[in-house]
């Protein structure tokens, strides 16, 4: 399947000078099993590009490949605007859940701290450190969980303490792996509405692995659908969700919503 190009004309550069990310050709074997093949996908700059797809399809795997942690085939590359090899971006990675120990006295302050310098958690912590980690919690409106013990975290404030550190710093690309399972459609929402204005305020890169199709739809500039081990359909999240082989996949038919969404659209613009 042809996917769209990076075109040079369209693509906006940030500052790092990182257009666009391609992924050619990628392949992913694990204990001789084939996970992922013939993957092609290109990011632009400032886009937030959903992963979409079945269980086991292979969208966390395909996340791991790109951030180094499990070996593939095939070529990733970083391009600028004249469609040049770039150096390596800096990434910051959410996990889909991380396991704590719930009784440990560990703090929001102290994981950042092990993150930034090389002084033992037991040790007080300079100003200049603490202003640091409120200044990146406060860009998640996570602030006042500064002090707060890990364990003590809902999933919705542990997930937005995540956040602030794969921001910390502002990396050129951010790999969202699922980053909101088992929270509440509120912490759902916020979630997305924080990722969507930080993506305009940084330029941010974004790929998210997500199985909240609504509002995937409502916040994604482009959507890929991996099944069979490879991506079948990427494009709009118009072009994606009536595609026939996502509807089959998920009992759903978006047609009628993406036309809800158009009139609501026209209906807004006669009122201005």
């Amino acid at each position: 399947m042809n996917h769209s190009k990076c075109v040079n004309s369209e693509c906006k550069t940030c500052e790092c000078n990182l257009c666009c990310t391609k992924i050619n050709n990628f392949g992913v074997k694990r204990g001789g099993a084939e996970i992922l093949k013939d993957v092609n996908l290109h990011i632009h700059c400032g886009d937030l590009t959903a992963v979409i797809g079945p269980n086991g399809a292979g969208k966390s795997t395909l996340l791991k490949a790109i951030l180094g942690d499990i070996s593939h085939t095939g070529e990733l590359q970083f391009l600028d605007a004249k469609n040049n090899g770039t150096t390596r971006p800096s990434m910051g990675y959410v996990p889909q859940k991380l396991e704590l120990d719930s009784t440990s006295p560990t703090s929001v302050l102290d994981l950042f701290a092990a993150a930034h310098t090389n002084l033992p958690i037991w040790f007080s912590y300079p100003k200049r450190i603490r202003e640091r980690v409120r200044e990146s919690l406060a860009r998640t409106h996570g602030e006042h969980l500064i002090n707060k013990r890990l364990g003590e975290l809902s999933g919705g404030e542990l997930q937005r303490v995540l956040l602030a550190l794969a921001l910390d710093p502002i990396p050129h690309l951010l790999l969202l792996d699922e980053p909101v399972s088992g929270i509440d459609q509120k912490g759902l929402e916020l979630f997305y509405e924080t990722v969507s204005i930080l993506r305009k305020n940084y330029d941010l890169s974004i790929i998210l692995v997500s199985h909240d199709l609504n509002l995937v739809a409502e916040y994604a500039d482009r959507v890929a659908f991996i099944n069979n081990k490879t991506i079948e359909c990427c494009g709009t999240p118009e072009e994606v969700f009536t595609n026939e082989k996502v509807i089959q996949t998920f009992g759903l038919n978006w047609s009628n919503h993406f036309q809800k969404a158009e009139k609501d659209r026209v209906a807004n613009a006669f009122m201005v």
